[in-house]
């Protein structure tokens, strides 16, 4: 399975994804400059986390424009397989990708810090490695996180199964105090319709390395070899 990790200037999680693809999963990974224009080669393209253009206007809001993106789009259209952390989140909602918006905090500031996360859906590549309603730690990094939808996408997104992520307490419950950003419904990740394209404000790869003491994130990117290596095996 190849892997694309989109550089912008002012991504500044990049790094930390290649090092989860290329380097624990030993899977072929491309640093795709926001120039590009073919993505052909790739499996998986992942939007990173970071500043993309500065954030200037808002975040996400110049990134939608680049060459790359515009690439993105065509690949997901193919049905293959594209995940926006983070910022890459706020540019996959900018870019209309994915319903609903990325607003500031709650509390107008910026969080840092490990949260409880419930996985809502366990049958898309990207979350079959986790068990229904499982609760995984996963770190969050974000000013401008809370999630935002109308009440019609809501409910769409409700009825189609399209949340993924919730934040949560330690036992799974989804409450207020758990919030830690303002998100509508706690949602703290969802997917197209198609279920091939996903966002979400935690960020995997920095929970992935055994040597951070945990590997919650793994999981998610281990789904999509696992779902890979089932469908080689159909065609073969």
């Amino acid at each position: 399975m190849k892997f694309g990790v989109l550089i912008f200037p002012g991504s500044n999680c990049d790094r930390d994804v290649a090092l989860v693809t290329r380097d624990l999963l030993k899977q072929p990974t491309r640093m795709v400059w926001h120039q590009e224009t073919d993505l052909s080669d790739l499996d998986v393209v992942i939007i990173p986390g970071g500043f993309s253009y500065g954030d200037y206007l808002r975040c996400g809001a110049i990134s939608r424009f680049s060459p790359a993106m515009q690439a993105t789009l065509t690949h997901a259209q193919q049905g293959k397989l594209v995940l926006g952390i983070c910022n890459g989140f706020q540019v996959l909602t900018e870019s209309g990708m994915l319903p609903g918006a990325l607003v500031r905090n709650r509390e107008l500031h910026f969080i840092c810090d490990r949260l409880s996360i419930r996985v809502e859906r366990t049958d898309l590549p990207w979350t079959q490695a986790y068990q229904p309603q499982q609760v995984i730690t996963l770190p969050i990094a974000h000013g401008e996180g809370c999630y935002y939808a109308d009440q019609t996408t809501l409910k769409a997104l409700q009825a189609n199964r399209q949340i993924l992520f919730r934040y949560c307490n330690s036992s799974g419950e989804i409450d207020t105090v758990s919030n830690p950003n303002g998100s509508v419904e706690n949602i703290a990740g969802i997917c197209n319709l198609q279920g091939n394209v996903v966002g979400m404000m935690p960020h995997p790869e920095r929970a992935s390395d055994p040597t951070l003491g945990y590997t919650d994130g793994l999981q998610l990117f281990q789904g999509l070899l696992a779902s890979s290596a089932v469908q080689q095996a159909a065609v073969a």
